[in-house]
């Protein structure tokens, strides 16, 4: 059983498991169990070319941020499990008892944060009526998103990114991901606010 479960592994959905990795010394995480479908094929990293993201040098390439974010998830959190090469099928069952169904295993998770794009492509069954068109998207695109309220969609349920409603940007993306992050952390911590910051004065 983990206690929650991310679904992909662009932006959003590594800067997620990054912040939630991160937090592992808090003794209301010590005992959760993270784990991440790092799924990278259809991120719109793979194109990208950086040269106005705060924080990411000039010149870097979306798919070598990718692999670096991997890379950095597994050698600072190894305690996050990441789950490769599986495409999430179904969702079913309800908050503390979700059941994720993919083209290879099944596993049972407590809580789920979706950071897919917002390709109207989106096929995961059990979800398919939170589905809209996406609010900040030109509607020739035919993008969409999931509905949701800050990230949530429903007890158990996040989503993340662009598939949250927001716009197609590495800061705006990142940000997402570490937003709801934190309100898994505060869910966790009995609902007192809570964050996970390193600091060199510790």
């Amino acid at each position: 059983m983990f206690d929650v479960l991310i679904i992909g592994g662009g932006v959003s959905g590594m800067s997620c498991a990054l912040v939630l990795g991160s937090a592992h010394k808090k003794t209301f995480v010590q005992d959760k169990k993270i784990g991440i479908f790092t799924h990278q094929k259809s991120s719109a990293l793979q194109e990208a070319i950086f040269y106005n993201a705060y924080g990411v040098p000039a010149g870097k390439l979306g798919s070598q941020l990718l692999t670096e974010s991997i890379e950095q998830l597994r050698e600072l959190y190894p305690h996050v499990t990441q789950i490769d090469k599986e495409k999430v099928l179904k969702i079913a069952g309800v908050f503390t008892n979700f059941t994720v169904i993919t083209n290879k295993n099944t596993y049972q998770t407590k809580s789920i944060v979706l950071a897919m794009g917002y390709s109207n492509t989106f096929s995961i069954e059990g979800l398919m009526h939170y589905v809209e068109p996406h609010k900040k998207a030109l509607a020739e695109k035919q993008r969409i998103q999931l509905k949701n309220e800050d990230h949530k969609v429903a007890d158990g349920i996040y989503v993340i990114g662009t598939l949250a409603g927001w716009r197609s940007q590495l800061a705006i993306a990142a940000g997402s991901g570490a937003a709801a992050a934190t309100d898994i952390l505060t869910l966790w911590n009995n609902g007192i606010s809570s964050h996970s910051h390193d600091s060199i004065l510790k």
